[in-house]
């Protein structure tokens, strides 16, 4: 039984392999957005001089790194409606759980990636400009914020495309992901090559087009060459500051 490039080029132009293909996309675009917000709100607290918030933070970090997402997803889908009975009347559904799920797991490791990458940046920075009268908030969002971006990028970028891959462990949940929905193809006519090839196809295409995404914002956070002249003066002063 050879390969049979009909079933292939039918499989690879099918709606029903695009929609796997979105829905794992949309699980990753949602636990990176919850992650990114949990992460920071936990890089923050490591950050901290308070001691509770330090300690949070730390026990986040450490027991959600410690745990496997497939336990995690189990947890989310099984466990969790147990313990509130109406979850599921309430619009719950295998999409939700295993957002919030990997969002979760996710958080503990961006924490890390956000924590380093606000570490990297000078601390004259942040002084130069409490200096020059700005606020805190302002000082982390103008000065700090878009400095520590282009260096928790590539990182983040890889953790998307782990998030796209760890995906298909939704498929315990019944969730029907990319993965999932060539395994069921597979199910029916046993053709495994021409279905896992297809989802092979997929997943090089999603990921291809994530880092040219990436290579774009990298160059938009490039400093040097994408300021404007009014943003490069002002830098300029807040380094004259220091």
């Amino acid at each position: 039984m050879g390969f049979d490039f009909q079933i292939f080029i039918e499989q690879l132009f099918s709606p029903v392999y695009l929609q796997g293909a979105m829905l794992s996309l949309g699980v990753a675009v949602t636990s990176l957005i919850i992650a990114t917000v949990i992460g920071f709100i936990v890089a923050m607290g490591r950050g901290s001089k308070n001691r509770v918030a330090q300690w949070l933070a730390l026990t986040y970090t450490w027991f959600f790194r410690a745990l496997p997402a497939l336990l995690v997803l189990l947890i989310m889908w099984n466990a969790l409606p147990q313990l509130i009975p109406n979850l599921r009347d309430w619009g719950y559904n295998p999409f939700i759980a295993a957002s919030i799920g990997l969002g979760l797991v996710e958080a503990a490791f961006m924490a890390e990636i956000i924590r380093s990458a606000l570490s990297s940046v000078d601390e004259g920075q942040g002084l130069a400009g409490r200096a020059l009268g700005m606020k805190p908030g302002t000082v982390m969002s103008k000065i700090l914020v878009p400095q520590a971006i282009r260096i928790a990028l590539p990182p983040t970028t890889n953790e998307f495309i782990g998030l796209i891959k760890y995906s298909s462990l939704a498929s315990v949940i019944s969730l029907r992901e990319l993965l999932t929905t060539a395994q069921v193809g597979v199910n029916i006519t046993f053709r495994y090559a021409e279905y896992y090839t297809v989802a092979i196809i997929y997943y090089l295409v999603i990921v291809s087009i994530i880092t040219v995404i990436q290579m774009q914002i990298e160059k938009r956070f490039h400093w040097a060459s994408s300021l404007p002249t009014k943003k490069r003066r002002a830098l300029k002063l807040v380094g004259a500051a220091r």
